[in-house]
């Protein structure tokens, strides 16, 4: 006779727990689709496991194991996504993460870890087992644009999940994009103006189940010039009512403003934060919202620490007298420019401030690129004029980009505003002004600094990979000629916005313009077939090149420190082998090198303050630097060349630099700092070992081996790889195939051809779906050395609900009335993967080994036992309830 509570089994839905009978019909949760509306004649009635002690025989050992084992799969991976797809190693700390966004369901996580902890990864372990669980159907990733391809490759590669991204040109009205697909990755600088009404028919389309916005830094909103577009839209969605779940990904949450930061806050939890209160009274609850790892503090299942510090060393050149004369021309010209500017009104001044700065940066990278620059600009300010208009506009989006760190936009941008300021004179006379500088620089006949760069090359790095990065394609374009005349042609590759480079040499026809496309480029340096990749900023961020090489070379020094320390996160991060080397290329003799030289000097005190508070190792400077605003170092360095003209003394260029940095990593900021990162989440290995599941995707094979041993079914294994046909009764779920060849559980297997096994893959899911049905609850496995109480864990409370469906926790009982211990799912896993695979383990009905007081006794003392201990099992359940789902017993007893 049925009862509310009752374990039932359904042919389609399979097994689940009554919760209230209606005349002919159950509303029925069961454990794969939730709550469900059936009739009461398509439910069979399960057996309770805790009233099968008197029994006169026990289930059959095989099914009972494989029905165990699959609640234990589907318990651990709803709550570490550790069996998810993936085709990479998971880190403990990327398994943390996934279980702490999955505590609580709907989410709202800020995950701020360091560059080079994987975040893709984070991302794709939280999706996967979302996706998996049925909690999550439609998704929608925004990212800057240079990042959205990566993101879709990534997701792919990583987890074989399939998104499309958005593209414009396909969103009508008539055919709105975003009803027509459910994985969506998109840029959110597009998104951000209602170009043609894509704004309004995002707005309106079907809600998001999950929304994760990377780079999150860039939804800014400003105490008095308001919020940012990108903030604006995802404000709107979230109004509108069109997001679910929702992560944000950034390395640098806090801009420097508390107003700022907490709008962000706000966005994801406005029950718990706003802009508006005190600041002193929302820094204890951030670890409710905010995520925060360290490069330095995660570590491996060991306990052993993943990264060591980079090596850092400069290699300095000094300029010929050519060069040195070059330099002091552009000095005086970039000097008389500003002079000119400061007459000007605001939109013109500001127009030539940006290309003397545009210069300036130019000429510290090399003289090929400044050079071009100033042919340029000769030619187009001789040829014709352009409307002013036009350059009002570009000059308020460069602010744009200035103002939200968008650095290698900026960067392409400052060449461009040579051609949209002709019509703007840099100084009286200027032709020439810039006639003169071309000469002086077409005297140059070789570069220093290039010399000394095949130098290092030929001596400290010799016969090594390496990784340039320069700010400027002209320079690209010089280094390039010239590692092709010392190492031969084909040696390097380069990666760069436009993936083109022009005035290179392809060795046959002379100067030309070459195209790569960035993924192949890293590809070929990551397979060791190029031994130079050069990069510009496009490199910086979401592109990982630590396969062959530990080796980074800054060929100039970029305005913002933050960009260094993304540069070396490209080969610092999972996968490094190698103690990562850098060399910065300086010249005693710039200004540039000079303000470098003292703001290292700075960083390096700023780094021993915090050493002197922190218990853990902690690299903060990125924290440190995300702090300061986006214009601040670019005006120092700016700077810096007219005050330090004239300045004979160091002191005096030193008293300058201390008074224009004198709220850099200052009291103030370091407490913030310290408090962000004090009030965090974060892992702990420490406090987590325990709980960090040892299994991975081997773990799997045992049970689909056992599962499709009971359906006869003969399986041929090759090179690690499962061969079979699928069992009929699977072929119902959407999408499993009727014929699997290499079937694959090694996540090392990189090819994105092979299938490989997981939660989520198609074929596991329907046999751990009829595994789950099956309704065996007491049997005898020969492998066990003690009785094995086995619970399955709910919460009572259903307001909040988290997104761990269940937990499986087990009790290992000592006989005769001996000690009792928790296991936890994966350990049960791990001792019933033995059993499965035991050829003593049948698929008859056995006779008890053991009499009915005794079990009876055994059960509840276990249950008793695992009540007193949910608190040391951290589940994320309120008001815990445990139903024991089945008793294991040894074959032969102690």
């Amino acid at each position: 006779m049925l009862q509310d509570g009752s374990r039932v089994r359904h042919p389609t839905l399979g097994a689940g727990t009554v919760q209230f009978l209606q005349q002919d019909l159950a509303v029925v949760e069961f454990d794969n689709s939730g709550l469900q509306r059936v009739p009461l004649a398509d439910l069979e009635a399960l057996q309770h496991s805790m009233a099968v002690a008197a029994r006169d025989s026990w289930d059959p050992p095989l099914p009972t194991a494989l029905r165990v084992l699959g609640e234990c799969i589907v318990s651990a991976n709803d709550a570490w996504g550790v069996f998810s797809p993936s085709r990479i190693d998971l880190l403990p700390h990327q398994l943390w993460v996934c279980r702490k966004v999955a505590s609580e369901w709907p989410a709202r996580w800020l995950v701020a870890d360091d560059v080079g902890l994987g975040k893709t990864i984070e991302a794709g372990l939280i999706l996967s087992s979302a996706l998996s669980r049925g909690q999550v159907k439609r998704v929608l990733v925004l990212c800057p644009a240079s990042l959205v391809t990566q993101w879709q490759e990534r997701l792919f590669e990583m987890f074989d999940l399939r998104f499309c991204t958005y593209q414009p040109g396909e969103d009508s009205p008539r055919l709105p994009f975003f009803n027509l697909f459910d994985h969506v990755i998109a840029s959110i600088h597009t998104l951000r103006l209602d170009h043609r009404g894509r704004r309004e028919r995002l707005l309106e389309a079907p809600p998001w189940d999950l929304v994760i916005v990377d780079e999150a830094h860039h939804l800014n909103r400003d105490e008095q010039m308001g919020a940012t577009q990108t903030f604006s839209l995802v404000q709107d969605l979230c109004q509108a009512g069109r997001v679910g779940s929702m992560l944000f990904f950034t390395g640098t949450p806090h801009r420097g403003k508390d107003f700022n930061f907490f709008s962000l806050l706000e966005l994801l939890r406005p029950d718990l934060f706003s802009a508006s209160r005190p600041t002193f009274r929302q820094l204890p609850l951030l670890g409710q919202a905010m995520i925060r790892n360290n490069k330095y503090s995660v570590t491996d299942l060991k306990g052993e620490r993943l990264f060591r510090e980079p090596l850092v060393r400069q290699e300095t050149y000094r300029f010929s007298p050519a060069e040195a004369e070059f330099y002091e021309r552009v000095s005086d010209f970039i000097q008389r420019g500003l002079a000119y500017s400061r007459t000007l009104d605001q939109t013109r001044g500001q127009a030539v401030q940006l290309v003397l700065v545009a210069i300036q940066k130019l000429a510290s990278s090399s003289v090929a690129a400044v050079l071009r620059a100033l042919r340029r600009r000769v030619a187009r300010v001789e040829a014709s004029q352009e409307r002013r208009s036009a350059l009002a506009v570009r000059l308020e989006e460069a602010r744009a980009l200035q103002d939200e760190g968008r650095d290698e936009e900026l960067s392409a941008m400052e060449e461009e505003l040579f051609d949209l300021s002709r019509e703007v004179p840099l100084m009286e006379q200027e032709l020439p002004y810039l006639r003169d500088l071309i000469q002086a620089g077409e005297r140059i006949v070789r570069e220093t600094k290039i010399e000394r760069l095949v130098e290092v090359l030929d001596g400290p790095f010799a016969g090594r990979p390496v990784l340039l990065f320069t700010e400027y394609k002209a320079t690209q374009a010089c280094v390039m000629e010239a590692l092709h005349r010392r190492f031969g042609q084909g040696c390097c590759t380069f990666i760069n916005g436009d993936e083109a480079l022009e005035g290179t040499s392809d060795g046959a026809r002379g100067a030309c313009t070459v195209r790569v496309r960035r993924s192949e480029a890293a590809a070929a340096f990551n397979a060791g077939r190029v031994r130079f990749l050069l990069s510009t900023e496009a490199g910086g961020e979401g592109i990982d090149l630590q396969e062959q090489c530990h080796s980074l070379i800054h060929i100039d020094l970029p305005w913002n420190p933050m960009r260094l320390h993304q540069r070396v996160g490209r080969l610092n991060r999972y996968g490094q082998t190698r103690q990562v080397e850098v060399i910065l290329m300086t010249n005693p003799e710039t200004v540039e090198s000079r303000i470098w030289e003292i703001l290292n000097e700075k960083i390096s005190a700023i780094g021993k303050a915090f050493e002197s508070v922190m218990e853990e190792p902690e690299d903060l400077f990125p924290l440190v630097l995300g702090m300061t605003a986006p214009g601040f170092f670019p005006g120092l360095f700016s700077e810096a060349t007219t005050r330090a003209r004239g300045l004979d003394a160091e002191t005096s260029l030193r008293d300058w630099f201390d008074s224009r940095t004198a709220t850099f990593g200052g009291q103030d900021m370091l407490k913030t700092v310290r408090e962000l990162v004090g009030s965090a989440a974060r892992f702990r290995f420490q406090d987590s070992c325990a709980q960090i599941p040892r299994v991975d995707l081997g773990e799997l094979k045992p049970f689909l081996l056992g599962m499709l041993r009971l359906h006869r079914r003969r399986v041929q294994e090759q090179d690690g790889g499962l061969s079979f046909v699928t069992p009929e009764p699977w072929l119902a779920l959407q999408g499993v195939r009727r014929r699997f060849d290499g079937l694959h559980f090694d996540r090392s297997r990189k090819d994105a051809r092979t299938l490989l096994a997981g939660v989520g893959t198609r074929v596991l899911d329907a046999a751990l779906q009829e595994a789950r049905g099956f309704s065996g609850v007491i049997t005898a496995l020969p492998t066990l050395q003690r009785p094995l109480l086995v619970f399955r864990v709910q919460d009572q409370v259903t307001v909040k609900p988290s997104a761990v469906r269940f937990s499986v926790v087990a009790v290992e009982v000592g006989l005769p009335g001996g000690q009792l211990r928790l296991l936890r799912d994966w350990e049960v896993i791990l001792a019933l993967c033995a059993a499965v695979e035991s050829k003593g383990v049948g698929e008859d009905g056995e006779q008890p080994t053991a009499s009915g007081p005794l079990v009876e006794e055994c059960q509840k003392r276990g249950a008793a036992f695992l009540s007193e201990r949910f608190q040391e099992l951290d589940l994320p359940f309120q008001a815990p309830k445990a139903e024991l789902l089945a008793t294991l017993w040894p074959r032969t007893q102690e």
